[in-house]
């Protein structure tokens, strides 16, 4: 029986880690959670990313039962992460948090841009990151929501050009504060990494964690034992399965009329099933 992952973001941002998966273990079923009911989460308190994170943990379990949840949004990750995991111990929860520990191993003037939303640049954990693994190095912080909202509303029926145009206030202000690399330090940003190369330059490198976010969560499912055939929860999620396509796309709810036909064109996009609302 293949494995079973789940992915979580306030929106659609984590698709690229879902599909950076696939492309790893193609026989992984997968399904994809935006909680497009309470997006964005960037410029949320701390209790309410931790309320509707958990509630949102809790629709994946009952749905689906997934061997493993990726919480594929950084501003989760370095807010709740932890209390997810405390709350939910016994599924493997994989976090997402900002590759400063690559930038810093790819910088060579050691300045380095963290792209990202205002939750994710101002928490501890960052700071920490910054701390244990780029020391040494200076770090250039950006929160840009603006960004986040575009990639959410705009970047499936945009063109190059106004894609180019959306992320060039960010590579502009890296640029001129003199950094060789610039982290994505939201996985929105993912969806828009090629316009970010090109506008800042072959002097900057990008990077984002999808390497290291899959392969933590294959190294950690590679342990666990698979699940007795006679546990209802896997049998009932057994069932769930076969009526939900692999990396459907499900979402919590919408903000306006016109929602709906937006995540169909999404998916269509992407070549990805779509699930309607969980």
């Amino acid at each position: 029986m293949s494995l079973k992952f789940a992915f979580f973001d306030s929106g659609t941002g984590g698709i690229p880690y879902m599909q950076f998966l696939k492309e790893k273990c193609p026989e992984a079923f997968c399904v994809y959670l935006a909680d497009t009911k309470h997006f964005p989460y960037g410029v949320k308190s701390a209790d309410d990313i931790v309320r509707s994170s958990s509630k949102c943990v809790s629709l994946i379990l009952n749905k689906w039962n997934p061997d493993a949840i990726i919480i594929a949004c950084n501003t989760i990750s370095v807010t709740s992460l932890d209390i997810l995991r405390s709350r939910f111990p016994h599924v493997p929860i994989i976090g997402t948090v900002p590759a400063i520990k690559l930038a810093a191993e790819v910088s060579k003037n050691r300045v380095i841009g963290l792209l990202a939303t205002e939750g994710t640049v101002s928490n501890r954990y960052t700071k920490k990151l910054c701390e244990n693994f780029a020391s040494d190095c200076r770090l250039v912080p950006r929160a840009d929501t603006d960004l986040v909202y575009f990639v959410e509303n705009k970047f499936f029926t945009s063109d190059k050009e106004e894609r180019l145009k959306a992320v060039r206030p960010a590579t502009d202000f890296f640029i001129s504060s003199g950094c060789d690399t610039i982290v994505l330090g939201c996985t929105h940003f993912v969806h828009l990494k090629k316009e970010i190369e090109e506008c800042a330059g072959a002097g900057i490198t990008v990077v984002d964690s999808r390497e290291g976010v899959v392969r933590q969560a294959l190294k950690t499912t590679a342990q666990i034992p698979p699940k007795e055939d006679a546990d209802i929860f896997g049998a009932v999620s057994d069932l769930l399965q076969e009526h939900t396509a692999d990396q459907s796309l499900f979402v919590t709810g919408f903000s306006g009329n016109d929602e709906s036909e937006k995540y169909e064109n999404l998916c269509l996009h992407l070549n990805i099933p779509w699930g309607g609302i969980a």
